[in-house]
């Protein structure tokens, strides 16, 4: 029997006792959430991408929102209490967050960056986001999100 290979994010919630389920799917280079969704069966609103953001002031900032919607700078930069934040680069994934490009977890980055996830999450009992590698998926509850994330709610679409 083959052993379930662990991300930082699995092994994050394991420490916490936070129950979460994951959901596996074929795939080996990115694809975007809405076929990431198609492909594990997840509801698509119930389904968050993982954006990274840079303030004006340089610090990094975790924004998590549904996956059929675009993040609203200026509503993200209000609530981060930054003057503007922008988008980081593709190249810079990794090296900030330590995880890949469809593969970007708010959970277990390489630091914890100040995390926002969209109001809409709190509707739900549970959501899902990225597991930390292309082709895994986490479906666990926004409070407990929340909590591992030390992550707060608002408007960020």
């Amino acid at each position: 029997m083959a052993k379930e290979i662990k991300t930082n994010a699995m092994r994050m919630l394991d420490r916490q006792k936070i129950p979460y389920r994951v959901l596996q799917y074929e795939c080996d280079t990115f694809i975007d959430g809405l076929h990431t969704a198609a492909k594990t069966g997840a509801p698509v609103e119930q389904s968050f991408k993982t954006l990274v953001t840079r303030g004006k002031s340089g610090q990094f900032y975790v924004m998590v929102i549904p996956i059929a919607e675009e993040l609203d700078l200026k509503e993200a930069a209000r609530l981060a209490g930054e003057k503007s934040l922008e988008m980081i680069h593709v190249k810079e994934i990794n090296s900030v967050t330590g995880y890949v490009r469809g593969g970007c977890s708010p959970i277990g980055m390489k630091k914890q960056f100040p995390t926002f996830i969209h109001e809409s999450a709190e509707k739900y009992g549970e959501i899902y986001i990225s597991g930390g590698r292309i082709g895994t998926t986490l479906c666990l509850s926004p409070t407990d999100l929340i909590k591992v994330c030390r992550g707060h709610f608002g408007k960020l679409t």
